[in-house]
């Protein structure tokens, strides 16, 4: 699972190599949670775990970096 380095918080991002049939998308991860945005728009997708509050940092630190995500 590569993971998206130089971004900063509890966060980790990364990706999955064998999600290539979908569009580009981002997994996001602290401690059992996880959840996956949408690039472009970013978008949730799915969410296990996390609040609507952690959910809209979230949002913000893919706008954020989204050039480095992508």
């Amino acid at each position: 699972m590569p993971t998206v380095s130089n971004i900063l918080g509890a966060y980790r991002f990364f990706f999955y190599s064998f999600d290539c049939n979908e569009r580009m998308h981002v997994h996001v991860q602290r401690e059992r949670m996880v959840c996956k945005f949408w690039i472009q728009p970013v978008a949730l997708a799915r969410n296990q775990g996390f609040a609507s509050r952690e959910l809209n940092i979230i949002r913000e630190i893919i706008l954020n970096n989204r050039g480095r995500i992508k």
